[in-house]
């Protein structure tokens, strides 16, 4: 096997050379070469990402392939600072036990039947992921599965892969479920009920799909798990395991246990629909499209800060993941010089001319291509790449409204496919490797992700398409 080192360098001089050979200029050439080495450096060495994002902008901006106005507009501090509210309200959530105690409530009729606990437990991934972030979701189930998995004594891996089949489709329904979608509504300028109307049902359907093509695939292992439920005699493992979080609130007063989840619940509950109303409330107050998107998170931290105003720095703190938002911004920010130097035009252009002027073509041609790169380069990569690719679509006269909506499904849905095909997967199998229950190769990955990723985009792609009539132009 080739050296990472070693294929690092030369993956660069391959993408060089066919830059080169593409008709694109010297300052062209650089800036896709410079962005192709701030990609691949994040692929092969993860944990040097923020490392590559820096350097590579440093050189943009060395180079006069960026200016500062492109870098900050292209930066996605409206994303980002929406994310920050919501770190921090899920956050505060988690230290109130609020999810444990949600899942003790889910959990406590499913009993021993190892078909009902994997269909549960994907259910629960997937809402969890669609309510809160596929981030928080896939923290949450595998902390759940490795603990249930151990108890049964049995490999965690294929029910951590489950959940995570789960978490990224059922990311794809709400706005807020995966940095993808957020990344989508603000520069799409999509509504959290558009998310209902037009992603909702789609990411229904994709479950509808995953959930018996596991059950299907992994029909060895569940067999072997519900003969461990019966050896092990662990007939209430679920009840139990649920009531944990529970059991050990009510131990210290029974009489509490209302009133410590009471604010958890309104925090919740309020802030999903003030989410779901943001855009009406927009209407209704005469205010620009989305501007109450990040103002709802704004809305809610700061009532979460007030509320634990004692431990409020230590949350902010802790709880936001501030190397990852660091991240994300230069990455989106690099986007800007494709932008800035015209190659995104020449890349839809391209795209355009290959599908013969006909937009059916050009978005059966876009998803497959969005799908792949979002398998290969992690989807937040490849949508930020992705995104002046659409607006060029729209100034070229394309609707390009249902290709948003392709592209969040060829994120999510295709995102399964490989180990680093979403932020989900990523987290899934570093706490498998830091709790030292297994190692997942890419080669143990692709198979099933592919028997899951790949009739569901199908579905969604399709599902998309026929819609477009009734979509806005």
């Amino acid at each position: 096997m080739i050296p990472k080192y070693i294929l690092y360098p030369i993956i660069l001089a391959a993408i060089g050379t066919t830059v080169s050979l593409a008709g694109l200029n010297t300052e062209q050439i650089a800036a896709v070469t410079i962005f192709a080495s701030l990609i691949v450096g994040t692929l092969l060495f993860w944990r040097f990402r923020l490392a590559f994002a820096l350097v590579g902008i440093a050189a943009m901006l060395g180079l006069g392939l960026l200016d500062t106005d492109t870098m900050i507009e292209f930066a996605g501090f409206d994303m980002i600072l929406f994310l920050v509210g919501m770190m921090i309200v899920v956050g505060f959530l988690e230290e109130k036990k609020f999810f444990e105690h949600l899942l003790g409530k889910i959990m406590k009729g499913v009993g021993n039947n190892p078909v009902k606990l994997v269909v549960i437990l994907m259910l629960m991934s997937a809402l969890f992921a669609a309510l809160v972030d596929e981030v928080t979701s896939i923290l949450f189930m595998t902390a759940t599965v490795l603990h249930l998995t151990g108890k049964l004594r049995i490999s965690a891996i294929p029910l951590v892969m489950m959940t995570v089949f789960a978490t990224n489709i059922g990311s794809s329904a709400t706005v807020v479920g995966n940095p993808v979608g957020v990344l989508i509504a603000m520069r799409a300028e999509l509504t959290f009920m558009e998310f209902l109307r037009w992603a909702t049902p789609i990411s229904i359907a994709g479950l509808g799909v995953a959930i018996p093509l596991c059950l299907l695939y992994f029909r060895k292992y569940i067999k072997e798990m519900g003969a461990a439920l019966v050896s092990q005699k662990s007939e209430g493992v679920l009840v139990d395991n649920s009531a944990n979080a529970s059991s050990t609130i009510t131990s210290e007063e029974t009489s509490v246990q209302k009133e410590s989840f009471k604010i958890p619940w309104i925090i919740f509950i309020g802030t999903i629909a003030a989410l779901v109303v943001h855009s009406p409330l927009e209407e209704a107050l005469g205010l620009e499209k989305n501007v109450l998107l990040p103002g709802v998170a704004f809305a809610a931290a700061g009532v979460v800060l007030f509320l634990n105003h004692n431990k409020a720095r230590e949350m902010v703190e802790r709880r936001v993941d501030w190397w990852t938002l660091a991240f994300f911004i230069f990455l989106f920010a690099s986007v800007g010089t494709m932008k800035m130097l015209g190659v995104t035009t020449i890349l839809a252009e391209g795209m355009y001319d290959l599908s013969g002027n006909d937009e059916t073509n050009l978005y059966f041609i876009f998803v497959p291509i969005t799908s792949i790169l979002s398998a290969l380069m992690d989807n937040v990569l490849a949508v930020a790449t992705f995104i002046p690719v659409v607006h060029e679509f729209g100034d070229m006269g394309v609707n390009n409204y249902p290709f948003w909506w392709g592209m969040l499904f060829s994120g999510t849905f295709f995102g399964n496919l490989t180990l680093i095909g979403s932020t989900a997967n990523i987290v899934a199998i570093g706490m498998l490797e830091r709790r030292k229950r297994g190692n997942i190769s890419l080669k143990e990955w692709i198979k099933p992700g592919a028997v899951i990723s790949v009739p569901t985009i199908i579905l969604a792609a399709i599902l998309v398409y026929l819609q477009i009539p009734m979509m806005p132009s």
